[in-house]
Parts: C-alpha cells; structure tokens; sequence
C-alpha cells in the first residue's frame, strides 16, 4: 500500500468572480516553507491571468493568519551556502512582488497573528481588515536577521519612520497600532470579519475591472515618479485610454442612463 499524499499548504476556493485563497498548515501557524511560497506564487499568478476572476482574498486556517518562516525551514537554510540563501530569498521575493503586482484587487483576511513574511503578505494585500486580537510582528531582528525581502512592501504600506522602530525592535504590536501605522485598514470584531470582507467584495465587483485592475498601478506610478510634467502626460493619457475603451464607455453610458453597466450583476 502507497503512501499517503502530502497534505497541501493551500487551499483554493472559488466562488463566482472571487478566488479566497488559504494558507493551510494551521499546526504550524501557516508559516512558510519553500513549497508554500511555490505553490502559493503559482496560484497567484494563475489568478492573475485567469479573466474570470475579479478579487483574490487571502486568508490563514487555525489560529493564525501566518507565523513567518517555519523553524525547520530556517533550520536547513542557516546550513546553506549564500549562494542558496540568495536563490531562496529570491523566491520569496518573488511571492511578494506577484501579490503586489497582481493585476486583480486583493484583500488579506487577518483573523490572527501575522508575523515576518506574514505581514509582508499583508502589506501587499490593497485592502487588509483585521480583528482585535490580531498580533503582528517584524521579528526578524531577534535571530540577527532583517525583514530585508518584504521590507519596500511594508514601508511602502507603514512608511520609513514607522518602519525604522518596527524593524530595529521587533516588538510586537496590536491591531490597534497596526490600524493607526497604515497596516491594517479597518479593524472589526471576529464576528463581522466576513462581513466587512464581503461589503469590500461587493464594491469592488462594483467597479469596473479594467478600472481595479489598473488602480494600483496607477498609484505606483505615481507615488515612484517626482517629474511632474511626466505625471501629468502620462495620467491623462490613462484617462483618455479608460475613457475611450469599451468599459469606460459602457461605465459613462450606464451613469447617463441611470441604470446599472453590464459587469454588475442584477
């Protein structure tokens, strides 16, 4: 008789526009491992090819959204050469930078601690709402080491002045603070989490998906480009771009009729 198959790290579910993926190794507080950051990286970028879907919704089981780097991985990664570590890093990199870059609307569903690339996951999340007795943590200090790969995504989401203590101390703070720093962007009893999840879901599905789709990068560009003359050649070009496209047309054309566009369901 065969083996058992390996439990999976992830779990992916489907429902209508909306893909809720899950982080799945609830014993070990989803932290990370090599497979995880593979298969979570690969289920992100198929979503973001994917027409059918809308939004991503990122998610923990067990207690925990997700612990970080697991012990044993770091165990192994301590013994390897820098040359390994390097690729390593890059993988995890790589995570990051395809939920950042994901073409659809994300939001990270933080029912428990996120600590480490736990809270790099939900720095790259646009929409992050948490409960209460959510904890976080940039712990990586305490073992001599540095948030180094997931560092522009949370100061891009804390700033630099926040990121310097949190970095440097790796204290662990609530989710009060992490709503007053820009991690978090609403904070709500475990009971309503589903629900001020699904009221983000139902707004987004809302608006237009060529519109969500280019939000981020429009605010990336922005933020990343100081020549203003530049901004303002290359912002009117995107109006005149979504404007003339068939959603911009259909969006204008809907709100002059007075009825709901055609990617809203009735």
């Amino acid at each position: 008789m065969g083996e058992s198959p390996e439990k999976q790290s992830l779990v992916q579910d489907r429902r209508g526009n909306v893909l809720h993926v899950g982080l799945d190794r609830p014993e070990l507080h989803n932290a990370f491992d090599a497979d995880l950051i593979l298969t979570l990286t690969a289920a992100l970028e198929n979503a973001g090819t994917d027409p059918a879907i809308r939004i991503v919704v990122l998610e923990g089981a067990g207690t925990s959204f997700s612990a970080g780097a697991d012990i044993n991985w770091m165990r192994g990664m301590a013994s390897a050469s820098e040359a390994e570590n390097r690729q390593d890093a890059l993988a995890l990199a790589r995570l990051m930078r395809t939920l950042d870059e994901l073409p659809k609307p994300t939001i990270a569903r933080v029912h428990g601690p996120a600590f480490g690339g736990g809270v790099g996951l939900v720095a790259c999340c646009d929409i992050a709402i948490g409960v209460p007795e959510a904890k976080f943590g940039l712990t990586e200090s305490k073992l001599g080491l540095l948030p180094a790969v997931i560092s522009p995504y949370v100061i891009a989401a804390i700033g630099p002045r926040q990121a310097r203590r949190w970095f440097a101390s790796a204290e662990i703070f609530d989710a009060q603070t992490a709503l007053q720093i820009g991690l978090l962007h609403q904070v709500v009893p475990m009971d309503q989490l589903d629900g001020a999840v699904n009221r983000q879901i139902a707004l987004l599905l809302k608006a237009g998906p060529l519109a969500t789709a280019s939000a981020k990068r429009l605010v990336t560009r922005v933020a990343g480009e100081s020549d203003r003359g530049v901004l303002d050649t290359d912002n009117a070009r995107l109006i005149a771009q979504l404007r003339t496209s068939p959603e911009g047309q259909e969006g204008l054309a809907a709100f002059l009729e007075k009825r709901l566009p055609a990617w809203v369901k009735g």
